[in-house]
């Protein structure tokens, strides 16, 4: 194998993860020119976001259990082929039907994209340094909110919202070249396969540390999803400064990301925990914070450092799957997106209930606290079974 250029291979992993951010989360700021193009309400038109989502949620097992002999590289290259062929696919959508599947085929890479690359990026770095290097291919997808978004953003308010999708297909395609060229023919591990891909979801550590990032995560959704709204009617944000917090937020994510990884580096349990109950304390002061521009900004770009977590949970996924290392990487994904929806459902009902804009941070707090519980019964679990073990040898 040829010598690796570690910093190449990062940026080429990174450039993949920002295609795959600006693809999912763009949309979100388009959904009134898409409802206005293809005849539908903007209700309607954001069922494009859920089948985007559903087939992250589907696709990241699916796929990475029936590619689980592929070379890493190969893999790689093919997820992100898919994705470019999707977006540019959606921008030709004629109507509210094939936008919807298109999405949803669109976003069937995402989770085994970021599995694999997460894989890749630990196999590279030393072994002091491995959740740093997941969080440089996660810095793509956080940096994609920060600078991907607003462009592509900008791309579809001026020539409309299909500008926006070829935009994300170019990004793509770039990530495509780059992946060929940096990333090194790195071979499944030996005896790979889809039945013991399958072995992850016998392992009980697998399944608490998805519980971990689909509850405890979703408060950071809970909020996030009602922060429009809440700035202008409860901070009495003008509709001017909405994109100046959302950048905050941005930013809180990329600091939250390399922060996230390097303490990870250092202790993974606690970084987890942590993380956890910093969530906590994050959100409830929201309830409190929102009520002023200035404390709103400051506590929004705080809710976004909650994404630190997102890291130690990739790597712990992959210390308990075994030789399952694919289906449980991108599994991680899957939870995510489920906490996306968990979160932004909860707050929804809420605020439905006549609690106010600023009941979704307490809501997202009680997530934390319940992620905070699926740790703890982690724990204790790991605990038991040591022990059994050591009782059986003795």
């Amino acid at each position: 194998m040829a010598p690796v250029n570690f910093r190449r291979a990062m940026l080429a992993l990174g450039v993949g993860g920002f295609a795959i951010g600006t693809g999912e989360f763009v949309i979100m700021g388009l959904l009134p020119e898409v409802a206005n193009d293809i005849a539908v309400s903007i209700p309607q038109a954001g069922h494009v976001i859920s089948a985007y989502a559903l087939g992250v949620v589907i696709g990241a097992p699916v796929l990475a259990v029936l590619a689980a002999g592929w070379h890493r590289r190969a893999l790689l290259v093919a997820l992100m082929a898919v994705f470019a062929t999707g977006n540019f696919a959606s921008a030709l959508a004629p109507g509210y039907l094939s936008l919807n599947v298109l999405r949803f085929m669109t976003g069937l890479p995402h989770g085994t994209y970021f599995g694999v690359a997460a894989l890749v990026a630990a196999a590279l770095a030393p072994p002091d340094r491995r959740a740093r290097a997941v969080g440089l291919v996660m810095l793509g997808l956080t940096g994609a909110t920060l600078v991907g978004v607003p462009i592509a953003a900008w791309l579809g308010q001026l020539f409309g919202w299909r500008a926006a999708f070829v935009f994300v297909g170019v990004i793509a395609l770039i990530a495509v070249v780059l992946l060929r060229r940096d990333i090194p023919d790195m071979p499944a591990a030996a005896g790979a396969s889809p039945w013991r891909e399958l072995g992850a979801l016998k392992r009980k550590q697998v399944w608490f540390t998805l519980g971990i990032g689909a509850i405890g995560f979703g408060g950071m959704f809970s909020v996030f999803s009602y922060i429009k709204p809440t700035l202008i009617e409860v901070a009495g944000l003008p509709i001017g400064g909405v994109p100046i917090v959302l950048a905050l937020f941005g930013v809180g994510m990329v600091a939250g990301n390399l922060v996230g990884a390097r303490l990870a580096d250092k202790s993974l349990t606690r970084t987890i925990g942590g993380l956890l109950v910093w969530s906590m304390l994050v959100l409830s002061v929201f309830t409190f914070a929102a009520h002023h521009i200035v404390t709103a900004a400051i506590n929004v770009f705080l809710i976004g450092t909650i994404v630190a977590i997102a890291p130690a949970l990739q790597i712990r996924l992959m210390d308990v799957a075994g030789d399952a290392q694919t289906l449980a990487a991108a599994l991680n994904h899957s939870a995510f997106n489920m906490a996306n929806a968990l979160g932004a459902w909860l707050g929804g009902v809420a605020i439905s209930a006549g609690l106010g804009w600023t009941s979704t941070g307490w809501v997202g707090a009680l997530l934390a606290i319940a992620g905070l519980g699926v740790f703890g019964a982690s724990l204790l679990s790991a605990r038991a079974d040591a022990s059994a073990r050591r009782g059986a040898i003795a």
